[in-house]
């Protein structure tokens, strides 16, 4: 089993460096950047939901075979993607960043005034020097840093990896049978990524990210509620019903917003010169929370089984009013103009 660790522990950390959502934002047209990126970084829950489905019913290296086959796929399809427009005009690769740039927006497709957009803004960066993972600490970043870092806690600390990892023993405890269980939290998940990907472009990614961390809220609310009531023997015949209910309500709700909307809105906020070290940081710390979940959720249900959703429903009630304050508004923007609004590069 001491092979299956390492291959775990090398998965992580290609997880770690990997830059889709920086590369999904850079490729893509600003009016359709937010659902593109948010159907991509949302098929991550709906994997792992499919990959418990399998697992029930078949043992675990047919299932890491099966596993094998998308990241094959994977791979031979990267041969075939174009490189980042945006990187190529940043390394002063002009003409190939102007064929790239043409053969994602199409032939007949006019780019003049987005590739001189994007050549003015890469001018303007190239005048500053990279900035390292300590430069991050500065005071002209803090504010991006703040809202990275602060969405990076909030996805994790709102008690995905909770539920995730402990979903059998979540289940037991409410008396409900694991593959009903499994199903009924699965299935809603594909709608609500789809619907989020339409909305996300429409009302913005503030509102939908209030309107998923709100609905965590309610569905770690309403899981610590059925607990409460198992504990004091009342209304025991609903019981699993409520649970399985605060679980489809919190699952839709990541899948809708929060799951994937903080990795699209790092991807924007942060200047080319700085991109790579901030996804850095911001992927550390995600990786950290998740294990801290991880690690303290057995302890915590425990101590309480109701306690500890109440507590993740809390933490979700101050993302929203963390998300309000503080997290600034995106949508129909291109890169270059969220990020000279915020950093003031270009002033």
């Amino acid at each position: 089993m001491w092979i299956l660790d390492i291959f775990y522990i090398m998965g992580w950390l290609a997880i770690y460096f990997a830059k889709a959502p920086t590369y999904l934002s850079e490729i893509t047209p600003k009016n359709v950047r937010g659902g593109i990126t948010s159907v991509s970084m949302a098929m991550i829950p709906v994997s792992v939901s499919v990959a418990y489905l399998i697992g029930s019913v078949i043992n675990w290296r047919a299932l890491a075979l099966i596993g094998a086959i998308p990241c094959l796929l994977l791979l031979f399809g990267l041969f075939f993607i174009p490189e980042s427009p945006r990187w190529l005009a940043k390394i002063g690769r002009e003409k190939e960043f102007e064929a790239a740039l043409q053969r994602l927006r199409g032939k007949n497709v006019n780019i003049s005034e987005e590739a001189a957009d994007i050549k003015d803004y890469t001018e303007n960066i190239q005048k500053i020097p990279e900035d390292k993972i300590l430069d991050l600490f500065q005071q002209k970043y803090s504010h991006l840093l703040i809202v990275a870092i602060g969405l990076m806690v909030l996805q994790q600390f709102g008690g995905l990896n909770g539920y995730a990892y402990y979903m059998n023993e979540i289940f037991e405890l409410a008396g409900v049978p694991s593959i009903t269980g499994f199903i009924v939290v699965s299935v809603p998940q594909i709608p609500a990524i789809a619907l989020g990907s339409i909305l996300i472009e429409k009302f913005g990614r503030r509102t939908l990210l209030m309107v998923s961390v709100t609905g965590e809220c309610l569905g770690c609310f309403l899981t610590g509620l059925s607990f409460v009531l198992q504990n004091l023997n009342w209304w025991m015949e609903a019981t699993p019903t409520l649970m399985l209910s605060g679980m489809v309500v919190f699952e839709v709700s990541y899948s809708l917003g929060i799951g994937s909307i903080p990795w699209i809105i790092i991807s924007e906020i942060f200047p080319i010169n700085i991109k790579g070290s901030a996804g850095s940081i911001c992927n550390a710390v995600n990786w950290f929370c998740t294990w801290l979940v991880s690690f303290t959720f057995n302890f915590l249900v425990e101590w309480s089984p109701a306690g500890t959703f109440f507590i993740y429903g809390s933490i979700s009630f101050l993302g929203v009013l963390f998300i309000a304050k503080l997290v600034p508004e995106t949508k129909g923007r291109t890169l270059e103009e969220i990020q000279a609004s915020l950093t003031h590069f270009l002033q």
